[in-house]
């Protein structure tokens, strides 16, 4: 019974402490977590960087009163006025503030897309696509904006609205993963992407829903730094792997 009970437990070596192979296997699961989480995130720096910075102007933004906040995000905004006169520092500016939304719900988004975009790009060829779905989408639904004005569909006043956040960056990721799905999925991705995108434009026209939309085909427009990487992801091939795994019927 003595050695039956030994074989049954081990010890841990750090406090001595006799552990089941239950608490054991979980022990070891969670000595091996922060060696885990960190390889997961060193594969998509960028990401993992630019989440860091959002979390840091989040936090602040949620001690400033109000007004305070307004004056914070208006000096940081891409609108009209600032494209006129200050257009770089604004276009880097808004991409660490967010609009709307709280933190965590992006930090799940970026991980759906911004992560899988970066580690099948490379950094560097992620990056690209941000920042010219950032920039391309801005002055597009700016300009948009702007047309309204010079025709009195939009008062003089919106030269000064407040336009900052990440979501063009993340709709054009969002795009250029579709060159990374296999066919035939890709195109029902693609016309789900293009569909949430679009309703926006027939429903409630904003210059917001003008510069999302025109943020998508400026990511499908960035098929060119795919090239390089040629591999495609199949959800049926994955769904089939998982059913072969050992202790799946």
């Amino acid at each position: 019974m003595r050695n039956e009970a030994e074989r049954l437990a081990c010890a841990d070596t750090t406090t001595g402490r006799i552990l089941t192979p239950v608490d054991a296997a979980i022990s070891s699961h969670l000595r091996s977590f922060p060696r885990a989480a960190w390889t997961y995130i060193r594969r998509a720096p960028g990401t993992y960087v630019w989440l860091a910075i959002l979390l840091v102007t989040t936090v602040v933004a949620r001690h400033l009163s109000p007004d305070v906040l307004h004056e914070v995000l208006g000096n940081r905004s891409t609108n009209l006025h600032h494209l006129a006169e200050d257009p770089v520092r604004v276009l880097i500016a808004s991409a660490f503030w967010l609009a709307g939304g709280g933190w965590i719900t992006y930090f799940i988004f970026y991980n759906i897309f911004h992560v899988p975009a970066e580690r099948w790009l490379g950094t560097l060829r992620w990056l690209c696509v941000v920042v010219i779905a950032h920039v391309g989408a801005t002055y597009i639904s700016e300009g948009a904006l702007y047309a309204a004005i010079r025709h009195g569909r939009a008062p003089a006043s919106a030269v000064d609205t407040l336009d900052i956040g990440v979501s063009y960056g993340l709709a054009g990721v969002v795009a250029i993963l579709t060159y990374r799905i296999a066919a035939p999925w890709r195109y029902l991705y693609l016309a789900g992407v293009l569909a949430f995108f679009a309703v926006p434009l027939f429903v409630h026209l904003t210059f917001t829903a003008i510069g999302h939309f025109a943020a998508v085909l400026i990511g499908l427009c960035c098929y060119p730094l795919t090239r390089a990487h040629t591999g495609t992801w199949s959800p049926a091939e994955t769904v089939r792997r998982l059913r072969r795994a050992p202790g799946n019927t």
